[in-house]
């Protein structure tokens, strides 16, 4: 391994980790979910599924401000070509980090069903009730939600192929834990 060791800012691998370990959570639910027939559980693992969304979408603020006003580590060596890939689907994730929920809470609203964050703060609807507008939005939310998940898959890919094929310290810079 190399002995590159300078790590992302204790904030920044904090708002990562957070942030991946609800889109991880919040992709499964919504395809489980999605496929239930209409009950009191399916209700509940909307609920559920709005939670993360919103909490991701207000995770989201902080975090882009927080990458705005603060310098990340150098980038390792490595070719432009993969430099720019991996620059572009950062790009990419922050955008879909914000554009995913908000598709969700948009499609909510012209479905009529308000947002109550974790049952008791109602979000406003952003727009009117709609049902072809709803319908319209529930695909752009599935889309997005694809596009997102396979960022991600690219993502831990790239990670991992610098962990074990480049041996470079660009994975172990972002570990919540060691040195």
């Amino acid at each position: 391994m190399s002995s590159y060791t300078q790590r992302y800012s204790g904030p920044a691998i904090a708002a990562h980790w957070l942030i991946a370990l609800l889109i991880l959570a919040a992709f499964p639910l919504g395809l489980y979910m999605h496929e239930l027939p209409l009950s009191p559980n399916k209700l509940k693992l909307y609920s559920y599924h709005k939670w993360i969304g919103m909490t991701v979408l207000l995770l989201f603020v902080p975090r882009l401000l927080w990458r705005l006003t603060h310098t990340p580590p150098k980038a390792l060596p490595m070719p432009a070509w993969q430099h720019r890939i991996a620059e572009g689907t950062h790009h990419l994730l922050y955008l879909l980090m914000f554009l995913v929920p908000l598709s969700g809470w948009l499609m909510s609203s012209a479905k009529g069903f308000q947002v109550v964050y974790f049952g008791v703060l109602p979000i406003p609807d952003l727009i009117g009730k709609s049902e072809e507008l709803g319908d319209l939005l529930k695909e752009v939310h599935e889309a997005l939600n694809w596009g997102l998940f396979g960022l991600v898959g690219l993502h831990v890919a790239g990670a991992l192929k610098h962990h074990i094929i480049d041996r470079d310290s660009t994975l172990r810079r972002m570990l919540p834990f060691g040195k």
